[in-house]
């Protein structure tokens, strides 16, 4: 995307200029335009098939701050609230005017006319020159003495290290069958996990001073020592005794859940005295972390441990007259049934998720049929992940093992995708003559009035009160 501003010289300030208004892609593939110049040429895509740019049209500031004029500087004619504007030829745009850059609507990209409010540009500013300071010794790993990269934390010193650093230090200690210490002040580690906080501030770090970022090789060494992806439980003691289990809903004062492996022999495994466990989310019954067998133990997506899968692995179907969970409790993507559309799709709004329904079957498809189709988009990265409600959501494919919590997130986020690329022939009458909401999908009033939710479109991006 390039912006060409009519006048521009040599001698023009540094200063970044400040956008008064912008058109906003309908399409959320393709990013805003900024209009920062009195007169500006815009020199965009026009076609989604097509990666070539072309100068389409030129914007002028209107007189009375709530206007402007657009002049087609193409070779084709453009829409404008659906006129036609001709070559050289000039309209008034206003706040909210659809601007198609192309002579139809269907292949081109569409475009909505906004102008920032004096006090959201003021905003922008302030935004632009506010920094925080932080000491870089307090962003680095006392491993690698480098700047952390996917960083854990270590409780209860709360102490922070490379992910691949830290699962190294722990891999040793569990050979060499000593207690776990945290590398930096020896005090024992009896919890250890991914803290996605951290993450946020080591990029905002690496933006600012980009010599502080490692070689691809070292990032790929780190990965190969990784080893954490949940949150783990390390356990110390002296002897072995038969604990009293209490499941989630028993009142008692005894909190603990004890790992049934920790006491008995199952599938030819007994945990030693410093084993790895992780917590299942469902029962919170302990199991040991064992990475080295090909069963899963916890969702990639929310990053949470269950232990349905490995029990069932075991031949194991009860523990202490207690049913073990769901085998079915984490799965491949690509193995999952799907019939319904999940009750959190479109905000949880009923009538979006009717109109969806009605979508497909109007298609003449089944919801797994989209839903298939829409995974292999996804695995072949063809979706902007910006949306995706889940943990290092780069990291997940068809194959990845999800929770049914994070799989309904998934499928919810590819219908959206799913709606919003889907041409108005395909939509139901009554929903394609909708006009979209300027709020889209972020539009709080579609959740407690039904008239609105039915009047406008709430599967669109939102292009006012971001």
């Amino acid at each position: 995307m390039s912006i060409v501003e009519v006048g521009e010289c040599s001698a023009a300030s540094s200063s970044q200029p400040q956008s008064w208004a912008k058109l906003v892609s309908v399409d959320p593939r393709y990013p805003d335009i900024d209009i920062s110049s009195d007169e500006m040429v815009v020199c965009s895509n026009t076609l989604p098939s097509s990666t070539d740019k072309h100068e389409w049209c030129k914007i002028t500031k209107g007189s009375n701050q709530s206007s402007a004029m657009l002049q087609n500087k193409s070779s084709n004619a453009i829409l404008v609230d659906g006129e036609v504007v001709q070559g050289e030829e000039t309209v008034i745009v206003n706040f909210g005017s659809e601007i198609i850059s192309g002579p139809a609507r269907e292949g081109y990209l569409i475009y909505k006319f906004e102008i920032i409010p004096i006090r959201e540009a003021s905003q922008n500013r302030l935004q632009n020159y506010l920094q925080v300071s932080i000491d870089l010794e307090h962003v680095k790993c006392s491993i690698c003495l480098n700047v952390w990269y996917d960083a854990v934390t270590v409780a209860p010193c709360l102490h922070n290290f490379c992910n691949g650093c830290f699962s190294e230090w722990l891999r040793r200690s569990q050979e060499r069958g000593v207690s776990v210490v945290c590398p930096q002040c020896r005090g024992v580690v009896h919890f250890v996990g991914r803290n996605h906080f951290l993450r946020n501030i080591v990029e905002n770090v690496l933006q600012a001073d980009s010599s502080l970022k490692r070689g691809n090789d070292e990032i790929a060494q780190l990965d190969s020592y990784t080893s954490i992806r949940t949150n783990l439980i390390i356990r110390y003691g002296k002897k072995r005794r038969r604990p009293n289990l209490t499941f989630a809903g028993e009142e008692s004062g005894n909190t603990g859940h004890p790992c049934p492996q920790c006491r008995t022999d199952y599938g030819g495994f007994l945990c030693s005295l410093n084993t790895v466990h992780l917590q299942c989310h469902t029962c919170r019954r302990l199991m040991p972390y064992r990475s080295g067998i090909n069963v899963p133990q916890y969702c990639v997506g929310c990053e949470k441990a269950f232990c349905g899968p490995y029990w069932h692995s075991l031949g194991v179907t009860m523990i202490d007259n207690n049913p073990v969970c769901n085998s079915d409790s984490l799965k491949p993507v690509n193995e999952r049934p799907i019939s319904r559309i999940p009750h959190i799709t479109h905000g949880m709004v009923h009538y979006e998720q009717e109109v969806t329904e009605r979508c497909i079957r109007q298609m003449g498809r089944s919801l797994q049929d989209v839903i298939s189709d829409w995974i292999g988009k996804f695995n072949r990265h063809e979706i902007d992940l910006t949306l995706l409600d889940l943990n290092h959501p780069e990291t997940i494919n068809a194959t990845s093992n999800l929770c049914d919590i994070c799989y309904d997130k998934l499928v919810s986020f590819l219908l959206y995708w799913f709606r919003i690329t889907l041409p108005n022939r395909h939509l139901p009458r009554d929903a394609a003559k909708r006009a979209d909401c300027w709020y889209g999908y972020a539009c709080r009033t579609q959740h407690h009035n039904e008239n609105h939710a039915r009047k406008l479109n709430h599967v669109c991006r939102p292009t006012r009160g971001l």
